[in-house]
């Protein structure tokens, strides 16, 4: 992941680079021309410096002859050397123009000095003739070689001058390369900031609006998307995951509440519709056993059914039981209206023991059951058939309450299945629990909303589907 700090050494690096290409640039384009001025100028000393030192040696000459000493003698001498220690220089001095003249400008040169050393020597052989003949000789090349090196330092004058000019074009580019890297240097730096400042407000911003809507409440608004690669992406990318589990602990108290008011409605409803059921309870125990006694076995399975039924709907509604101990409670609901409607209401069991030992929330399939007798089968005068049925199918257990009474609308089926009529539904005439309340409440303990199905017809029954997950 790349950072902010690691982005501002890239940025800072990349305009020190920049700037060190363009300082280099200049340096070698300057040294190009201080090195041409610098040549063009050596050029100028080495010229004047070869006429001077031919004049010198031409007056050494001529003083040597008139005056034959050693101190002349080697006053030539030692001129003679420096000025062939110049002539060496030409070639190299003058690589770059025309080598012809530069040539016979070294042969003259080279004439002269053989003249000096002729006319020296005629001179220590007394040979007046001789030395007076090459002395004039001497003079003569002395004059050559400073016209020479005159029209030689016009050469060069008129090449500098064209230098010169290309200089002064080379200023004026220079000053235009100056402006147009302050521009652009300035456009850059403005640009740069622009970019990398808009990178890092642009998501303070979004955040900032998100966390203004999860100050008003708002845990369902858009994700933050930060389009990087440094800490602001993973700020975002935290913050999404901070809104997502603050909007999960939210949902997850208001269905704890929801739970928690559904349980005390029905203990409320409970103790509205009980009196004193634990002396009730007892009661019912004693008339069992006074039936059994008297040898009334039919009446004392019923009181025991009712005992039962009444038992199980006297434990806490928060607890989960197995689903084994549900479908007992039923087998006694059936009992108990087996013995009050006779051949009038059949009652089926189709149970898979397999499916048995899943948890449910306690009072779950008797409220149905009952609803299904209530509204479907007491009804009907010729009554009807109720089938429990438990099945395993996909990794959930399957139970089924079906019946073949007076069915209902699909509007009625669509208000169930919505919950929209929690607190105006029919309810049972045992608990007083309806069937929104069960479905709630099993929403509410799986997670999951779509864990009731409901298929019916009128006039031709009703199917109640609990599809349970088992993990």
């Amino acid at each position: 992941m790349k950072t902010i700090r690691g982005k501002l050494l890239v940025y800072f690096f990349v305009f020190v680079i920049l700037f060190q290409i363009t300082a280099v640039s200049i340096f070698v384009s300057s040294n190009e021309l201080t090195n041409s001025y610098d040549d063009s100028f050596q050029r100028f000393l080495l010229l004047n410096s070869i006429s001077q030192k031919s004049e010198e040696l031409y007056t050494h000459t001529y003083s040597f002859v008139t005056n034959t000493t050693a101190n002349n003698e080697a006053d030539y001498f030692e001129t003679k050397e420096l000025l062939e220690d110049k002539i060496d220089q030409l070639a190299t001095a003058f690589n770059d123009t025309d080598q012809i003249e530069i040539k016979n400008y070294s042969n003259v040169m080279e004439t002269f000095i053989h003249e000096s050393e002729l006319t020296v020597g005629f001179v220590l052989q007394d040979d007046i003739e001789n030395y007076t003949y090459h002395l004039e000789e001497t003079r003569i090349a002395s004059d050559y070689i400073q016209a020479a090196t005159l029209e030689l330092i016009d050469v060069e004058l008129t090449a500098y001058q064209g230098f010169y000019e290309e200089l002064q074009v080379r200023n004026e580019n220079f000053f235009l390369f100056i402006i147009f890297l302050f521009i652009t240097t300035i456009m850059l730096a403005i640009f740069f900031v622009i970019w990398f400042s808009r990178g890092i407000t642009q998501p303070i911003h979004k955040l900032s609006h998100a966390a203004k809507e999860v100050s008003e409440g708002d845990l369902l608004g858009e994700p933050v998307n930060i389009q990087s690669t440094d800490e602001l992406k993973l700020l975002g990318d935290t913050f999404n995951n901070m809104r997502s589990n603050i909007h999960g602990l939210v949902e997850e108290i208001k269905d704890q509440s929801e739970l928690d008011r559904l349980v005390k409605e029905m203990e409320l409803k409970h103790l509205q519709n009980q009196i004193n059921p634990h002396f009730l309870f007892n009661t019912l125990n004693t008339i069992s056993k006074m039936a059994y006694l008297e040898d009334a076995k039919s009446t004392s399975g019923l009181i025991d059914s009712v005992a039962t039924l009444l038992r199980h709907s006297l434990g806490q509604i928060d607890k989960t039981i197995a689903l084994r101990d549900e479908v007992e409670v039923v087998r006694d609901y059936f009992h108990i209206q087996k013995v009050r409607f006779s051949e009038r209401i059949q009652f089926e069991l189709k149970i898979d023991e397999n499916c048995l030992e899943i948890e449910v929330p306690r009072l779950t399939l008797q409220p149905l059951v009952e609803n299904a007798f209530i509204h479907g089968i007491e009804e009907k005068e010729d009554g009807g058939v109720i089938t429990l049925q438990t099945y395993e199918s996909a990794g959930a257990v399957i139970v089924e309450i079906q019946d073949d009474g007076v069915g209902m609308k699909q509007d009625t089926i669509n208000k169930l299945l919505s919950l929209s009529n929690l607190e105006e539904e029919h309810v049972g005439h045992s608990t007083g629990i309806g069937l929104t309340n069960v479905m709630r409440r099993l929403q509410l303990h799986y997670q999951v909303d779509n864990i009731v199905e409901i298929e019916s017809e009128l006039g031709e029954g009703t199917t109640i589907r609990l599809v349970l997950p088992k993990n």
